[in-house]
């Protein structure tokens, strides 16, 4: 992603340059399976869509029936709260809407993680290959192998509620 200079459109301050890169990932509600083949590629157009409007560069997108991953080039003039909190509640909303009538719920928390640019080739890879990551991996590993590498702590029982909690 190349450095913009920002002044001029947005209320940011002159000469601002960014590189801000993000692994974002969230889950469906109690981990349920509720993504379905038939229109995952509508909801991955929906989700580029909305980072799109949002000012932001989506590198990579994929998951499985229960989860998603992002990599995003962040815009500096959004947090990743903010970012994250449009995205599911935009697309949970498009997703009730046209296929679950109401059923359809993300999970309250998310995890996120930044990467330099050297490691954007890595980890869009990884995105792309969630399906076949996930015939070896539990979700629950896959969580807490990304907080080990991160150097995150945390407290199982407590963590994202619902996002790892499905697994024993």
């Amino acid at each position: 992603m190349r450095a913009v200079d920002t002044r001029k459109k947005h209320n940011t301050m002159a000469n601002t340059y960014t590189q801000i890169y993000m692994h974002i990932v969230f889950a469906v509600s109690h981990r349920e399976a509720m993504i379905a083949d038939e229109w995952v590629d509508s909801l991955y157009a929906y989700i580029a869509g909305a980072c799109r409007n949002r000012k932001h560069h989506l590198i990579a997108l994929g998951g499985t029936a229960d989860h998603v991953h992002l990599l995003v080039g962040m815009h500096p003039s959004e947090s990743v709260s903010a970012l994250v909190k449009e995205l599911k509640g935009q697309s949970s909303k498009w997703i009730n809407d046209t296929y679950l009538h109401g059923t359809f719920a993300w999970q309250a928390g998310y995890a996120a993680f930044s990467y330099s640019r050297s490691l954007l080739p890595a980890v869009k890879l990884y995105i792309e290959r969630q399906r076949e990551h996930h015939r070896k991996v539990t979700f629950r590993e896959e969580v807490e192998e990304m907080f080990r590498k991160a150097g995150l702590e945390y407290a199982p029982e407590y963590a994202m509620k619902g996002f790892v909690a499905a697994e024993g």
